[in-house]
């Protein structure tokens, strides 16, 4: 990853897709990031409008946020629950 203060970069917006490569270039004001600049290359568009939709991005905040409050469960633990509640219409176990 390369970081370029804002008041830094002066060389033309092409000449910085050039240099990005593999890489990402963030852009920064007062150290703080404002803008990224990165190759798309073998990403679709779906994962492109995901990644920056705000409803979506406010989702995975809350989640982290709740696993850093209340911690998670773990793969086994999920299985259990879902085992424990998994019911047909018959009142008979299902499978998962």
């Amino acid at each position: 990853m390369k970081v370029l203060e804002k008041e830094q970069a002066s060389d033309s917006l092409s000449h910085y897709v050039e240099q990005v490569g593999e890489d990402t270039l963030i852009i920064v004001v007062n150290g703080k990031p404002v803008a990224a600049l990165m190759s798309l290359e073998g990403v679709d568009d779906e994962t492109i409008a995901v990644s920056t939709n705000p409803k979506f991005r406010a989702i995975i905040e809350r989640s982290r946020r709740r696993d850093r409050l209340e911690g998670r469960l773990s793969s086994e633990e999920v299985r259990k629950l879902f085992a424990d509640t998994d019911t047909g219409h018959n009142g008979e176990k299902g499978n998962l």
